[in-house]
């Protein structure tokens, strides 16, 4: 039972299918209204098609999306068929790409659709159709005051730098603090505390002694490095006590042999009758040596 009512059904649509199907491939086309448009409008075509019987759509005929001419972009196609998949109607939409000084006439471009089948290969024409588009603004503005010729620019803000300023000198300030206090620590501390060491005040004083210096010059010399030892020490050094001083002071260890010498020579030269007599530069040359230990140097 069933399926005799498909039957009848499917003869019954048959039959309206072949009683309402044309005889004459033909489009009537909705033409848009032809004027009023501005760049970014989308104008909208839709064409009815009718389409006789036996005859089939090649949709490589079909104008694609996203084509564009100078003023005009087709942005999208859209077909409709029937219920048995014969097309129907076509619509097209074109969006404005042109901004014109004045009004100018663009035509929608023509389409051609082609059809195979029975009787025979045909080609659909869809027509161009003229739209108008219009500029955004007239040519020449009205002479009012603000509409006129172009206006000049108008000058910046002026902006408050005040608070800018001043936490500029303050940065600068501050970093000239630091500044001063870096070459503080790191340039005249080091600076005065080498002219204060006690090597280094006896070196200033023998590096222009005389190779063959006469009695008096070259005791002031031995007095002096003397003095330097003893102030080092923090108490009156003898030769006795010097390897008490090398173990206090163990940076001193390598001079060891050079000042049990000196004080060898400072005898000779004091209780000895002047045995210490001749070349000084050795006793300059080792007050140099205990100024660079003395600053960490050697």
């Amino acid at each position: 039972m069933r399926r005799a009512v498909a039957l009848a059904t499917l003869g019954l649509a048959a039959a309206v299918r072949v009683a309402a199907a044309p005889a004459v491939l033909t489009a009537v086309s909705d033409t848009p209204r032809a004027f009023g448009y501005t760049v970014g409008d989308v104008v909208s075509r839709r064409v009815a098609l009718q389409v006789p019987d036996g005859l089939t759509l090649d949709e490589d005929s079909l104008p694609r999306a996203g084509s564009r001419g100078r003023a005009l972009e087709l942005q999208r196609v859209v077909l409709r068929r029937s219920l048995f998949g014969v097309p129907q109607s076509l619509q097209l939409d074109y969006q404005v790409f042109l901004a014109p000084r004045e009004v100018r006439v663009l035509e929608m471009p023509v389409v051609e659709l082609r059809f195979s089948g029975t009787p025979r290969a045909q080609t659909l024409r869809i027509d161009a159709w003229p739209v108008t588009v219009g500029p955004l603004a007239p040519a020449e503005a009205s002479p009012r005051d603000g509409l006129g010729e172009m206006r000049p620019d108008r000058a910046p803000p002026l902006l408050d730098t005040a608070p800018t300023r001043t936490r500029l000198v303050f940065e600068l300030v501050v970093i000239a603090l630091l500044l001063a206090y870096l070459a503080q620590v790191y340039l005249v501390l080091p600076w005065s505390s080498r002219r204060r060491r006690p090597f280094g005040r006896a070196w200033a004083a023998l590096r222009a002694l005389p190779a063959q210096p006469d009695a008096g010059q070259r005791r002031a010399a031995f007095e002096r490095l003397h003095a330097a030892l003893n102030e080092t020490a923090g108490e009156v050094l003898f030769e006795p006590g010097l390897d008490d001083f090398v173990a206090r002071r163990p940076r001193f260890a390598a001079l060891r042999e050079d000042l049990a010498h000196f004080f060898a020579r400072s005898r000779a030269e004091f209780f000895g009758g002047g045995g210490g007599a001749g070349d000084a530069r050795w006793l300059v040359e080792l007050c140099r040596r205990c100024r660079d230990v003395e600053r960490g140097a050697a």
